[in-house]
């Protein structure tokens, strides 16, 4: 046999040609994770300050079409692309003052969660039905995450990008696990119509089964926002109390530590000495109370006779019970401390932080972090101490209950003091450590999704911006700027009655996580009867 020089060269002569194909199908396969990362950015982007509440939707539709069918290793990888995607960019302040190392490391560790989400999603998405499955299986992740690691973090629930959507109201029927659930459901819901009209194989009762299952997916969350519009009200129903909300702002540059903060504290003595001239001008309404914000004095008043005849001071101008963020050193121990100062009595009630921030008022694993980086075990010298019972402040005729910053994003820490008797929430806050960020806009959206949970108007005292005044339906009514000295002066509404969201607590949380478990067991046991069937 002869071997000819062409067919010797007949490979290499095919290699050009099939070399872009390859690439070609290479890149396909990058199609997946880019859209999975990509749609974790449009989540991003649907959470304020922006009011593109809406593109919480089609971020979730997105990640449905990445996700259905997939096997749990690219499933998992798929969602932790979409985890980094949203929390990266939705975390970045938390980096601010201490770079970008414990920024990364907090998003590497809570996408984790997201990414074990993913792996539920695509088990469950061979469901019938599926879309009500994913929601749950979404809804029961972020339960995880705000339980754990540390006590939890449940910053960027889905409902605290929904202050300015039409599904707000539903925080009032089951509280920020139904609105969430609501939201991801009509995502998913979205893809499923968009893959059955696209879809031209399937024809029966099967396929007409599902679209109705995605129909409803999208119909059943928004029909129940309008529904529960009923639960939401201004009215006022133990009277109005007018209150004043301080904002005394921070120096910047220029002050050590000490000094600093006896310069916030004289700030905000200044700023209620302002207000006590205008309402004596006859220009401001005189106030029933006056709120602070946290850390307004963090010189402990109770150990430095000069912090408490300051405060005591601006009580007496203004003439009104006055609430001071204060830290407190008792009994050796540290406490993030609210306490109510009485203009004649000086302080009467004091309520202690509950949920203390990790890394930030503490330090979990203190002796492994500092063999890694001293550095980090110097920004927290002393680990606050957590305090035990709810706080409610009788402020004149008003109750008042205080739910100290980053308390704001726990459910079970705002609903308590609710539950205590607390006719309008005070959000105290201090972000002055993060600068400009979002932040503070992504907290204040969180205080405007609790007042129509409850039903409550809510406060926001902030030391440095933006502080606001909440109505119970979740619009705020008047608010200041960053890093500027401001006080508001308001009558607002004082309403003692419970919502469902209050009176059911944890119950439609598990009511879901309850869904999502049955859905996982439902496809996990699938799965391990189709391997078992035997093949012909």
């Amino acid at each position: 046999m002869t071997v000819t020089a062409t067919s010797v060269g007949q490979p290499d002569q095919l290699e050009p040609s099939t070399a872009p194909v390859a690439r070609g199908a290479r890149l396909l396969r990058l199609v997946p994770a880019a859209a999975a990362a990509l749609s974790g950015v449009l989540l991003y982007v649907s959470f304020p300050p922006r009011t593109l509440w809406w593109l919480a939707l089609p971020a979730f539709a997105v990640l449905g079409w990445v996700l259905r069918g997939r096997g749990w290793k690219a499933a998992f990888g798929l969602g932790y692309l979409f985890g980094l995607g949203f929390l990266l960019p939705l975390l970045v302040w938390t980096g601010v003052e201490v770079g970008p190392g414990p920024w990364l490391a907090l998003v590497a560790i809570e996408a984790i969660f997201v990414a074990l989400v993913g792996v539920g999603v695509a088990a469950v998405s061979r469901l019938p039905a599926w879309p009500v499955w994913a929601a749950a299986v979404w809804t029961a992740g972020e339960a995880a995450r705000a339980r754990a690691p540390f006590g939890g973090f449940p910053w960027g629930k889905i409902a605290f990008g929904q202050a300015d959507g039409v599904f707000l109201p539903l925080a009032a029927l089951g509280g920020t696990p139904v609105l969430g659930f609501a939201v991801v459901l009509c995502g998913f819901g979205l893809y499923e119509i968009v893959r059955l009209a696209s879809d031209r194989r399937r024809s029966g009762e099967l396929r007409r089964s599902a679209a109705a299952v995605a129909l409803l997916s999208l119909a059943v969350p928004v029909v129940a926002a309008v529904a529960s519009r009923t639960l939401v009200s201004d009215k006022a129903e133990d009277g109005t109390a007018t209150v004043a909300v301080i904002q005394g702002n921070v120096p910047r540059l220029g002050l050590e530590f000490n000094a600093q903060r006896r310069a916030v504290l004289d700030y905000h003595v200044r700023e209620t000495e302002r207000l006590a001239a205008e309402v004596e001008a006859g220009t401001k309404a005189r106030p029933d109370f006056v709120l602070w914000p946290e850390n307004s004095s963090d010189i402990d008043p109770f150990a430095n006779a000069d912090a408490a005849a300051v405060i005591g001071r601006a009580a007496r101008a203004i003439g009104a019970p006055l609430s001071v963020g204060g830290v407190v050193a008792r009994d050796g121990k540290l406490y993030n401390e609210q306490i109510l100062w009485d203009p004649a009595k000086g302080p009467t009630q004091t309520y202690d932080k509950r949920q203390v921030q990790p890394f930030g008022e503490y330090l979990p694993l203190r002796s492994v972090i500092g063999a890694i980086n001293s550095d980090w075990t110097s920004m927290v010298r002393q680990d606050f101490s957590r305090g035990t019972e709810p706080g409610v402040f009788s402020m004149d005729r008003a109750k008042v209950g205080l739910v100290t910053c980053y308390e704001a994003a726990f459910d079970w820490a705002v609903r308590s003091e609710v539950t205590d008797g607390a006719q309008l929430i005070s959000v105290p806050s201090n972000n002055a450590t993060f600068d400009r960020s979002e932040m503070t806009y992504q907290q204040l959206a969180m205080s405007r999704v609790r007042a129509v949970e409850h039903s409550r108007t809510v406060t926001v005292p902030v030391t440095s911006g933006v502080s606001a005044i909440i109505m119970p339906d979740g619009k705020i009514t008047q608010k200041t700027g960053m890093f500027v000295a401001d006080s508001l002066v308001q009558k607002v509404p004082l309403r003692s009655s419970e919502t469902p969201a209050t009176k059911l607590g944890i119950l439609p949380e598990m009511l879901v996580v309850l869904v999502a478990a049955g859905g996982l067991g439902w496809a996990i046991g699938a799965g391990v009867r189709a391997r078992r069937r035997p093949t012909s």
